[in-house]
């Protein structure tokens, strides 16, 4: 089965998690709206198509199934792929630490765009440095402690004791942080070293390699989610 992934073009976004995944998996995927442009989303969106309706992308279509947010893709997508264990308490665990990865993605976000999400980030940036701060101070260390404490608690390696889909999504985490707030994540470093050892383990798993070192792999830009201001990294 080849699924279809739809996403904005020109960025990484929320769309990269669910890329991640795929890429991991060997799976066959199209990337739809990079190979037909992001018009071709609209009939989804404006409740023009048969079946289920998605809020916004990401959403993913496998067979007649269609599957929007990024937590429940990844909640679909890990037991079909060897990507979370096979128990039910492991598999909630997982959907668990993915849906508070939607949480921390949803505050990057609102760092450069606090105020409203159809404002340029030039007509709101007093209040940007204002929520950022707050960000670099308090809530970075907040969520990467407790991500650190919960691959400590999976033995040292994984949080979830072999590799997941989460995994995937802390080294998308990590990478994306590490590209906004790069003075800021220099001084966490020394607090996350299992979160570090995490990613540099992902980033070597041979389809991952092959895609980081791919033209599909977008390079992080001031359109997306991870958006790097040197004045918000002040």
């Amino acid at each position: 089965m080849t699924y279809k992934l739809y996403y904005w073009t020109g960025i990484q976004g929320r769309g990269e998690f669910v890329r991640l995944c795929l890429e991991d998996a060997g799976a066959d995927y199209v990337d739809v709206a990079r190979e037909e442009g992001d018009d071709v989303m609209q009939p989804w969106l404006n409740g023009d198509h048969e079946g289920p309706l998605p809020f916004a992308p990401p959403f993913l279509t496998s067979g007649r199934l269609v599957i929007a947010q990024v937590a429940n893709i990844l909640h679909y997508l890990g037991p079909r792929h060897g990507l979370v264990p096979s128990s039910e308490s492991r598999q909630l665990y997982a959907h668990q630490l993915e849906l508070t990865i939607t949480d921390l993605v949803a505050e990057v976000h609102d760092t450069h765009h606090p105020v409203a999400s159809g404002l340029y980030y030039e007509d709101q940036k007093p209040e940007a440095k204002r929520r950022s701060a707050d960000f670099r101070s308090s809530r970075i260390p907040k969520y990467l402690s407790y991500f650190e404490k919960a691959v400590e608690r999976g033995g040292g390696t994984h949080p979830l004791r072999e590799h997941s889909y989460v995994d995937l999504s802390l080294f998308q985490v990590l990478a994306g942080l590490d590209y906004a707030f790069p003075k800021a994540m220099k001084a966490m470093s020394p607090k996350i070293p299992r979160l570090r050892a995490l990613a540099e383990r992902v980033a070597k798993r041979p389809h991952i390699a092959a895609y980081l070192a791919s033209g599909r792999r977008l390079p992080f830009n001031e359109s997306g989610i991870f958006r790097h201001y040197a004045e918000l990294d002040a």
